[in-house]
């Protein structure tokens, strides 16, 4: 296994080749699995096909997958535990967006109306796939220091995660930790994102329904005047849960929906709200609900609006762990050297991988999929996203290095 020396330039280089490279006969194999799976997109919890794919093509490999107890996903495990050191699990997301793909010159476009896998999982279950394979054959050669899990999870765009099933299943059971990667189109093809700490935001759903007596615009002071006091709910409540927590935790309910009456000169009985709230830390976010529900309450009996909250708990941030967060340092520098990994920022979008991390420590890498000289890209959870197929074999390649280099840690 190799280890890095200094270069004359002062900077790491790698001294020798590490194994579990990604072989040229398996590219072109990961590339048309990435776009079978990216024409054929599943739903969370019904990725049946995708299942059956992976699953076809990992018993080929002589592995042994199962079936998560959702009826979709699987976990496959290389090598036999032996009870004593934990293993490594790498994890990958297989379900698609309830949107149209609008790639209308890709070959590969989805072929199902109104789904699209817009947000690259296609590409990390692909990565995983092949660092599979490639721990096989090493594992085959007896060149795998520790046994590795493979993890294909639904359900991840499903609130709150699919993850939270997947270890009912038992996917953790005889693991020590646990890495994953996301699609970045803002980072380059060939390079990797990481961040000690959190990456993601926690994320919640928020719906408030408010009702009260209506009445005729005219007589409004006979009323309780629900768009008035759905207008104060929209713009008071994030202003009151802003001032009622430190700033640096970054918790912001933001609305995306308001409804209130049906004509001009009719005040409504009745007015919703539906929103979500996203925070940057840990321990803010244990506390958003009671902060919520009472600025809400606040608000509304101010109004004499009767407030109903449905306070829908999404996914806490995902904190990489700083040992793991290094792991993933260590292997893409043996890959492709020191000026393939950048910091990356923390991101607002929220990431069910982090229920896992609430078990294990772990860490998620930005896994960059724009093609190099690119000044625009397509952003995530748009119908037009698409991804450098280059990234696949880094995300391989990415994987395979770690689970050799973690390996050969006590």
């Amino acid at each position: 296994m190799s280890r890095t020396t200094d270069s004359p330039e002062g900077e790491p280089a790698v001294a020798e080749a590490l194994p579990g490279a990604l072989p040229e006969r398996l590219r072109a194999e990961l590339i048309a699995f990435r776009r079978d799976m990216h024409m054929h997109p599943e739903l969370g919890n019904q990725e049946f096909r995708t299942t059956a794919a992976l699953k076809k093509r990992l018993e080929a490999a002589g592995l042994s997958p199962r079936v998560l107890d959702t009826g979709t996903g699987l976990v496959c495990d290389i090598g036999t535990w032996d009870g004593l050191r934990p293993m490594l699990a790498i994890r990958a997301d297989i379900d698609a967006l309830p949107i149209p793909d609008t790639k209308t010159e890709a070959p590969y476009r989805s072929t199902v109306p109104d789904r699209a896998h817009a947000c690259g999982h296609d590409v990390h279950t692909t990565a995983v796939l092949g660092a599979g394979l490639v721990l096989a054959e090493l594992a085959a050669e007896g060149r795998l220091p520790r046994p590795v899990r493979l993890l294909f999870q639904p359900a991840e765009e499903v609130l709150p995660g699919g993850a939270a099933d997947a270890i009912a299943s038992g996917v953790l059971d005889g693991v020590g930790r646990i890495i994953a990667v996301h699609c970045d189109p803002k980072v380059d093809a060939g390079r990797i994102g990481l961040r000690h700490g959190a990456i993601t935001s926690a994320c919640d759903r928020l719906e408030v329904a408010l009702d009260g007596a209506g009445g005729h615009t005219a007589r409004p002071h006979l009323t309780t005047d629900l768009v008035t006091a759905a207008a104060r709910v929209a713009i008071d409540v994030p202003a009151l849960v802003a001032r009622r927590v430190d700033a640096r935790a970054g918790l912001a309910v933001t609305w995306g929906r308001i409804e209130a009456g049906h004509a001009p000169n009719v005040i409504p009985q009745h007015a919703e709200l539906s929103g979500t709230i996203r925070c940057l830390d840990l321990d803010a976010w244990r506390t958003a609900p009671d902060l919520v529900h009472a600025a809400v309450q606040e608000v509304a009996d101010l109004h004499r609006a009767k407030s109903a909250i449905n306070y829908i708990r999404g996914v806490p941030p995902v904190v990489n762990d700083p040992v793991i967060t290094d792991l993933l340092r260590d292997a893409m520098v043996a890959r492709r050297g020191p000026h393939s990994v950048e910091d990356t920022e923390q991101s607002l979008g929220g990431e069910d991988f982090s229920w896992y991390l609430e078990h294990v420590p772990g860490a998620m890498a930005r896994l960059g999929v724009r093609t190099p000289g690119e000044r625009t890209s397509c952003d995530l959870h748009q119908g037009d996203f698409d991804a450098d197929e280059s990234a696949i074999a880094v995300g391989v390649e990415l994987f395979t290095a770690a689970a050799l280099l973690d390996g050969g840690r006590p």
